[in-house]
């Protein structure tokens, strides 16, 4: 496989290798591929994570099991204020 890259990325991947932590071009593109594999894996973990805590909640909605959005902008607002206590 023959791929171009803009030359922002040459010299990057040239950064890299000049580091010692890589041998060639391959390593590096390897490495990034791999973290590029982790990355989507997690990111498909957190919609399917997400599709479930939307169906849940849709499921309290249809059940009348809800909060006023009042109240929990208030406990949101205290939430904030003592963390703001506790960062002082």
């Amino acid at each position: 496989m023959n791929i171009q890259l803009k030359a922002e990325y040459e010299q990057f991947i040239q950064t890299l290798i000049a580091t010692g932590r890589y041998e060639n071009a391959e390593d590096v593109i390897v490495k990034a591929l791999k973290l590029l594999k982790e990355w989507e894996k997690g990111r498909e973990q957190w919609e399917e994570e997400t599709k479930k805590k939307l169906a849940v909640g849709l499921a309290d909605i249809e059940r009348g099991d809800v909060v006023d959005g009042e109240v929990v902008m208030e406990r949101l607002q205290e939430k904030l204020r003592k963390a703001c206590e506790t960062q002082e």
